[in-house]
């Protein structure tokens, strides 16, 4: 497809005289005409392959010609050779194109709303100043279909009680991690997990400017919404008609993520925004005030289907309250004796009978020969009423709690949760609890491992609560940030099926290293409170690298000699940039020898092709990549190939 599609207008309508005024193309004429669908401007555009591939669609074997987008192609100036973009560089709330002074109906909009972000999300990704490609979704269609065809997954193993081990094949009830772009390894999900996912939680980094975040946490207000929007309009297919989303962020994007999320979730489908208390004392290091809370949008895919249970009270405070029996937990609940206007014997005098106390501690409505106490419903000497009738407490005779003083027998009826669960109670939209402490999910790390390897890891009692009221055993949770594995290692310990993608590398150092500690029956987090005993079992795999092996290489160079050494191997066997003028490149290597290092890896990226940065599905059986036949199969396996 032609990089610019005005050019290609320019061309087709070069002999048309009224289309021309000044020698400068009269698009509002066009426009026009195409409202008026003069016939003959029509058939002379969509002769054009370019044009035709882009705005036409086939809808059961008719043409249909998208012709407001093709003019709005025509009517806003600011064109990349990729991208295009209505506002320069306005960001602001608006409606039908006016901002929220001209109008009182809010959604967001922001420059690049209609593209997609290419590249990473790494720290090392600020070697190109985030100067960041965006690919409109219209203009640039070839160039999107390329970045997110599904990718080849490669390096897999299937860790269980024995270790690592090499597989060929995947269950689609395997719990799942990926190393690789989130966003291209969602993409190479979406048809295997469509609607099936119950939870989706996700902590992405929080745009802070701050220099202690592993990801890239610095982006640009706009490229920062951008970002997110790709994922979460790709995590809603993910979605079970039940399923929910959770997205953790604090105050620098919270109101943008939220009308962001509105308009892709809908705003019927909001259910709330939580505060979790993550610093009790406060943060000391922020302005003004001292931050104690971070943010949880929760939103459903469904809001009229969508399933939440209520928290377990164990190991709470409340569970003291809690007695257990043979049936349950239960506390002491009203008295069985009636009260009120209604309650004495002249009023129900069939509720008023002798319950009989014997040696064991067992009650009964029948007389028997041995019988320690006979307990009458008087209270002050006046004869009342008990609650139930004879037949009914014969029913629930184990559903009584007997209570006796010096001079008096009482009893109570047993206050039940529902049969077989733990207490619980409602979660409230302000979570606040010592284990959610943010320096507890640190220390978890540092216990696991001895070190300190991982910061700003979220607690597990966190993600216990967060699960447990969002789902049921066997159901599947999805982490795309997955950071130091949580997540996972939380829904493991709960018979959760999972899966979590990382781009990262500490996914090697510590992501999967914990969740090898998990199945081995590590007893940190909440391992105690749900009695884990290990076991357990989960498939990694890696999206099979193709320039991006190339850009780490060049990251990763320290020197110029060092970097020197990579450019054979990219002119060798990168794909470049179509853009990329091969021959002026080689032909300027003084000048780009005596760029500093920082300058020349950012050259060196450029020349690579960044839609090529993994190898695609559809070229994995290409020799060329010396996949292994475990490999191959293994990728038929799950995209459900030959």
């Amino acid at each position: 497809m032609s990089a610019n599609i005005l050019d290609e207008i320019s061309k087709i309508l070069s002999g048309v005289e009224k289309y021309w005024i000044n020698e400068k193309l009269a698009k509002q004429i066009i426009i026009e005409d195409l409202r008026n669908n003069d016939t003959k401007l029509i058939s002379k555009l969509l002769a054009n392959k370019s044009i035709n591939e882009t705005y036409v669609q086939d809808i059961d074997g008719y043409k249909v010609f998208d012709k407001e987008a093709f003019i709005s192609l025509l009517r806003y100036k600011n064109y990349w050779q990729d991208s295009y973009t209505k506002y320069a560089n306005k960001i602001g709330l608006t409606a039908e194109g006016k901002y929220l002074n001209y109008n009182s109906d809010v959604v967001l909009n922001f420059p690049f709303k209609d593209c997609v972000l290419e590249g990473g999300m790494t720290k090392e990704d600020s070697i190109l100043k985030n100067d960041e490609k965006f690919y409109n979704e219209v203009i640039a269609k070839e160039e999107i279909d390329t970045l997110l065809a599904p990718k080849v997954f490669t390096n897999i193993k299937k860790y269980n009680i024995e270790g690592p081990h090499v597989v060929d094949n995947i269950d689609y009830k395997e719990n799942l991690i990926i190393k690789g772009n989130n966003l291209l390894a969602l993409h190479s999900l979406k048809e295997k997990y469509k609607d099936s996912i119950k939870l989706i939680y996700i902590d992405p980094p929080y745009n802070t400017n701050g220099d202690s975040f592993v990801y890239n946490d610095r982006f640009n207000h706009s490229t920062w919404l951008t970002f997110i929007k790709n994922r979460l309009e790709l995590a809603k297919n993910f979605m079970s008609d039940e399923g929910i989303i959770m997205i953790q962020c604090d105050d620098n994007e919270q109101a943008y993520l939220k009308v962001l999320a509105d308009e892709i979730f809908g705003r019927e489908n909001f259910i709330n925004n939580l505060a979790v208390i993550m610093n009790l004392k406060g943060n000391q290091d922020q302005f003004a005030f001292a931050g104690t809370h971070e943010y949880v949008l929760v939103y459903s895919k469904n809001k009229e289907k969508a399933e939440f249970y209520q928290l377990s009270l164990k190991n709470s405070e409340k569970l003291e309250q809690w007695n257990q029996d043979e049936i349950g937990f239960y506390k002491k609940g009203a008295n069985l004796k009636a009260t009120g206007v209604n309650a004495p014997r002249n009023k129900r005098p069939n509720l008023f009978y002798p319950i009989f106390l014997y040696e064991d501690g067992t009650i009964s409505t029948t007389e028997k020969n041995g019988y320690k106490e006979k307990i009458l419903p008087i209270t002050n000497g006046q004869e009342m009423s008990w609650r139930w009738q004879k037949s009914t407490l014969e029913r629930n005779i184990k559903d009584v709690i007997i209570v006796k003083t010096d001079d008096n027998v009482n009893l109570y009826k047993k206050q039940r949760p529902e049969v077989g669960d733990l207490p619980s109670h409602k979660p409230k939209t302000l979570m606040y609890k010592p284990a959610y402490s943010s320096g507890n999910g640190t220390n978890q790390i540092k216990n696991l491992f001895k070190e300190k390897k991982f910061n700003f890891a979220k607690p597990e009692e966190l993600i216990k609560d967060f699960i447990e009221i969002t789902t049921k055993e066997k159901d599947i949770v999805l982490d795309f940030f997955m950071g130091s594995a949580t997540t996972q290692a939380v829904a493991h310990k709960m018979n959760r099926q999972y899966i979590g993608i990382e781009q990262m590398d500490y996914i090697n150092a510590v992501s999967v290293p914990r969740l090898q500690k998990v199945i081995e029956g590590e007893q940190g987090g909440i391992s105690k409170d749900v009695d884990w005993q290990g076991g357990g079992s989960f498939v990694y795999a890696e999206l099979a690298k193709e320039n991006q092996e190339i850009v780490d290489r060049i990251i990763s160079s320290s020197t110029k000699e060092e970097l020197s050494q990579q450019i054979d191997k990219l002119l060798n066997d990168g794909v470049l940039n179509y853009e990329v003028d091969f021959d002026k490149f080689t032909n300027t290597k003084k000048e780009f020898s005596e760029l500093e290092l920082e300058d020349q890896k950012e050259v060196l990226i450029r020349i690579l092709d960044n839609n090529q940065l993994y190898v695609n599905y559809s070229d994995v059986e290409d020799s060329v990549y010396n996949f292994t036949e475990d490999e191959i199969a293994f990728n038929h396996s799950f995209y459900g190939g030959v």
